[in-house]
């Protein structure tokens, strides 16, 4: 499989013009588009920048990919939903994707639009959802922990906020996978398991050997300017049944990465 990447700083996407050139020249079969403003908080005070590279660029990139009968691939995310801690009741397993969306922030309101954006194109498309992303490369709450960990005695995590973790690794993996199976629609990618950000960091701790306290926090003692949901779990039942095995439980992940990050 022949593969071209863009980095943002090589193409806009809000840019429609070049991006139809790129597509005009490559004549891809198949769109990835990792592109999305992920900054939660700063989004509340950029509402307009935040929609145009997540809901209306992904319109004119969906449109596109009509007409050239590409395939587009969009990752969206867990923050589509309400995340209310009863919700957890409801679905103990975590979110299934037919649930009912509600965004609680702009940058989940601007994530659905762009969903939803695909969805009414003619575009083919597989929409995957993730969940507290982490990987070897960017910043993400692994790298974060880690470097705190070497800076301070003891650390603060919220113990009330409940999800589940997708590694980078893995999800790039399942990706090729679902893509090569031809399945379309949306899938919940995320890791086996249940925990809050309290258990993902003591489990880097742990894991990394690390000697530091972590003492849990409610989100209350960290107020925030877009508000965080406060069970965004989802259900990777569908994905579960395209790849089997290589759906792994969040510390197998957690694992991989840490090694991964050792081995740089």
């Amino acid at each position: 499989m022949d593969f071209k990447g863009y980095g943002s700083k090589e193409l806009d996407i809000t840019d429609r013009n070049a991006v139809r050139e790129v597509l005009t020249a490559l004549q891809p079969e198949v769109v990835v588009n990792c592109a999305a403003y992920t900054k939660v908080d700063r989004a509340e005070e950029e509402p307009d920048k935040a929609r145009a590279i997540n809901a209306t660029a992904v319109r004119d990139l969906a449109d596109l990919c009509a007409g050239f009968k590409a395939r587009l691939v969009h990752y969206s995310t867990d923050y589509v939903f309400p995340g209310r801690r009863e919700d957890r009741e409801r679905y103990p397993k975590g979110y299934p994707e037919d649930a009912a969306t509600d965004p609680i922030n702009t940058y989940g309101q601007t994530k659905w639009e762009g969903e939803q954006a695909i969805r009414d194109s003619e575009a083919s498309h597989l929409i995957l959802r993730v969940s507290w992303l982490c990987g070897a490369y960017g910043n993400n709450f692994v790298k974060t922990m880690l470097r705190m960990a070497d800076e301070r005695e003891e650390l603060t995590v919220v113990d009330d906020q409940l999800g589940s973790p997708t590694f980078t690794a893995g999800a790039v993996n399942q990706t090729l996978s679902l893509l090569e199976q031809d399945v379309k629609g949306t899938i919940h990618m995320t890791s086996r398991g249940l925990i809050s950000w309290y258990d993902f960091a003591k489990a880097i701790m742990d894991l990394s050997g690390k000697n530091v306290n972590i003492r849990p926090v409610s989100s209350d003692q960290f107020p925030t300017k877009a508000p965080r949901p406060a069970f965004s779990k989802l259900d990777p039942f569908r994905l579960e049944g395209y790849v089997g095995d290589e759906l792994k439980p969040w510390k197998a992940g957690l694992r991989n990465l840490l090694q991964q990050m050792e081995s740089q």
